[in-house]
C-alpha cells in the first residue's frame, strides 16, 4: 500500500524517525480539504512514544477540524535543521513522513497531560504550563495521528 524508498542508502532507520520526531518543534499536517484539495498546515507536536501516536492541538472548529472529520486520513511532514559536512555548501537534512488516521481524543485528564507534554517542548516553566492549561485547556480539541507507515530520509541539497 505504501511505496518503498527508491534511494534506500538515504532512508533513515526507525530509531532516527522516532528520534526526529520526538525532538523537532513542529512540521507540516496535511489533510484532504474543501473540494478534495489538499490542505498542509504548519503545526507544533508531540510524539508519545508509550502508544506510538503524534499528537497536535487546536480550536474546535475550522476548515482543518472540518476536514478531519470529513475524512480521517493524514500525513505529517517534520524535518530538522540540517547540518554542513567541512567544506560543503550543501545543507544535508533528515526528513520524516508519517501516514496515518487522525482519532479525535475525548478525554480530558488525556488532553490535559499531551498538552502539559507538548508545552514541555517549549518552556520549564511549570507555573505557565499551569496556567495555559488552566485557561486554554477546557476550548482545546486534541487529536492524534495514528500511524499506519513512517519513512525518513537523509536528503542532500547539492
Amino acid at each position: 500500500m505504501f511505496r518503498e524508498m527508491l534511494r534506500k542508502k538515504q532512508q533513515l532507520s526507525q530509531e532516527e524517525c522516532v528520534s526526529i520526531l520526538k525532538t523537532e518543534l513542529r512540521g507540516v499536517l496535511s489533510v484532504l480539504g474543501d473540494d478534495d484539495y489538499p490542505y498542509g498546515m504548519p503545526i507544533n507536536h508531540y510524539y508519545c512514544e508509550a502508544d506510538g501516536k503524534l499528537y497536535f492541538h487546536g480550536g474546535k472548529t475550522g476548515h482543518k477540524i472540518d476536514a478531519m472529520k470529513r475524512h480521517d486520513k493524514a500525513s505529517f511532514c517534520v524535518y530538522d535543521q540540517g547540518f554542513r559536512k567541512d567544506g560543503e555548501w550543501a545543507l544535508n537534512i533528515r526528513s520524516v513522513i508519517v501516514f496515518g488516521r487522525i482519532e479525535f481524543v475525548e478525554d480530558r485528564a488525556t488532553v490535559y497531560r499531551i498538552s502539559e507534554e507538548l508545552s514541555r517542548k517549549f518552556t520549564d516553566d511549570d507555573e505557565y504550563i499551569r496556567r495555559e492549561i488552566e485557561r486554554s485547556g477546557p476550548g482545546t480539541l486534541m487529536f492524534a495521528l495514528v500511524p499506519e507507515y513512517i519513512t525518513g530520509k537523509l536528503v542532500n541539497e547539492a
